[in-house]
């Protein structure tokens, strides 16, 4: 059990994990992240009642969701004090022109000036656009002055990018950004998929450390959910080999019906940080599997030493 556990689990017997480590996690949820789409934000009351000031808020776009929704939720959350990070998925994206169009809406309405390009869960893109490289060489970004891009970033490999199970196409991917980070002025990030296990996650964030790739990572958290939800959101994700960690949990009965928590992955990966400051893993986004309240509540309660 990570040293969390027993901060947030319900045990017979409480302890205290030590300061130390509780530190470690406090320092490594700083600045971190949460991801809300535009029905699940309009179900929280007050944004500023449960995240810390100046969050940054990613805001997932679902196809089929209108614009007009999306800009709504950035706005709402912009005059909340928010940092806003609207998703461009390329494929939704029929051309540069609707990008474009999407972009002044969201500058002239809610003051966007970052992002989260990625290619979008969807099978036949809507146009030419596919990828966020794609969104990136139509020069927008740039020209409208956005002063911070995150694309995605894959620890566990991605089968629909790459069919054969390797990572070869990923990795010439990651390599193209980090060409493009050496020549835009916007600061970029990868924004990972959520996993469950740590030392693949840092054997991955040290590979890419040794291949020149040293764009920051934002490594991606799957808030409390109930156990049967965080496994369905991981085989629907394609969450690889770290959903043996759900997996194994799943085969004790006594623990079906208890809500499955961030703890030990969190801690491992902060402690690790601590000992090693210079560890690319920079920040954390939170996937709100189980509830934007629950996961900020977490997030809360991990933040008190």
């Amino acid at each position: 059990m990570g040293v969390l556990a027993s901060l947030f689990g319900k045990t017979k017997t409480p302890v205290r994990a030590p300061a130390s480590d509780r530190m470690a996690v406090r320092a490594f949820l700083k600045d971190c992240s949460i991801e809300v789409m535009p029905r699940t934000a309009a179900k929280v009351e007050d944004f500023k009642a449960i995240l810390a000031p100046g969050t940054r808020v990613y805001i997932a776009h679902i196809e089929g969701t209108p614009i007009d929704e999306m800009v709504a939720t950035a706005k709402r959350l912009a005059d909340d004090g928010f940092e806003v990070m609207p998703h461009f998925p390329a494929r939704i994206i029929s051309d540069a022109t609707v990008l474009e169009d999407w972009i002044d809406r969201y500058q002239g309405e809610a003051g966007v000036d970052q992002a989260l390009l990625l290619a979008g869960g969807v099978d036949k893109p809507h146009g030419a656009l596919s990828s966020s490289m794609d969104l990136i060489e139509t020069g927008l970004f740039d020209k409208k002055g956005f002063k911070r891009l995150h694309v995605a970033g894959h620890p566990e490999g991605n089968k629909d990018i790459d069919p054969d199970g390797s990572d070869a196409n990923v990795m010439d991917a990651l390599r193209w950004k980090q060409a493009f980070s050496e020549r835009t002025d916007a600061q970029m990030a990868l924004a990972t998929q959520f996993c469950f296990e740590a030392g693949p996650v840092i054997e991955w964030a040290d590979r890419l450390r040794a291949e020149g790739i040293d764009i920051p990572i934002h490594i991606g958290v799957a808030g409390p959910a109930k156990l049967q939800t965080m496994i369905k959101f991981a085989i629907a994700c394609g969450v690889g080999p770290s959903l043996r960690v759900l997996q194994k949990r799943a085969k004790d009965a006594t623990k079906l019906l208890l809500p499955f928590k961030p703890d030990e992955f969190v801690t491992d990966l902060a402690l690790h940080k601590a000992a090693n400051p210079d560890f690319n893993i920079s920040h954390v986004h939170f996937f709100p599997l189980g509830g934007i309240g629950k996961s900020a509540e977490w997030i809360n309660e991990a933040r008190e030493v």
